[in-house]
């Protein structure tokens, strides 16, 4: 089984966010396996044979080792359970996902979970998140997975990093998860649904 993984957006044939991909994808090459050699995904993957929103799932370690494509279609969440594990560690986006898997299963009858690590709110089994605050979207300075979408929307402005511990959600009003495949905005509800 392959290490690691990159999630990548097609949308109507073209690649959303490659080049936060290529960057995580190559910082992990280069921390993990030492592969100071720079790879760029697009020589791997063909966004054009596909229409519609289409998950591309890239397995590696030192190389691509396999792309396949799958349809997609945004989960439906609603409402959150926190969950403390702290120490975990989920710096690079891992294949092995037993540890979140564990933690999701303590999801009760809420629909995910919202990981707080070390006093400190992080992100969902599948998503970073940004919350409301009146003013602007905040994130969580410290995520477990510095997501790809993340990094886009702080280098656009429209989030914001902040220390938030789970004492603090009430100065909030809104939840929004988002990650590769998950716009910002598509998932959304009042932080009152965080329990």
């Amino acid at each position: 089984m392959c290490q690691f993984i990159e999630t990548i957006r097609i949308e109507d044939g073209k690649a959303v966010n490659l080049a936060f991909h290529n960057y995580r994808f190559n910082k992990t090459r280069r921390d993990v396996f030492e592969c100071n050699l720079p790879v760029n995904l697009a020589d791997y993957i063909q966004p054009g044979d596909y229409s519609g929103r289409t998950k591309c799932r890239v397995e590696y370690q030192e190389e691509v080792e396999k792309v396949e494509y799958l349809p997609y279609t945004v989960r439906p969440v609603n409402r959150l359970r926190l969950v403390t594990s702290d120490g975990l560690d989920y710096t690079y986006k891992s294949a092995d996902r037993q540890k979140l898997d564990e933690l999701f299963r303590q999801k009760g009858d809420a629909d995910d979970i919202l990981i707080v690590r070390d006093g400190i709110v992080t992100d969902t089994s599948i998503a970073n998140i940004a919350l409301w605050n009146g003013s602007q979207w905040e994130t969580p300075e410290v995520p477990l997975l510095e997501g790809t979408m993340r990094a886009s929307l702080l280098g656009k402005g429209r989030i914001v990093p902040a220390v938030i511990r789970p004492q603090d959600l009430s100065r909030y009003s809104l939840v929004r998860l988002f990650n590769a495949m998950i716009g910002f905005g598509e998932v959304e509800f009042p932080v009152e649904n965080i329990i």
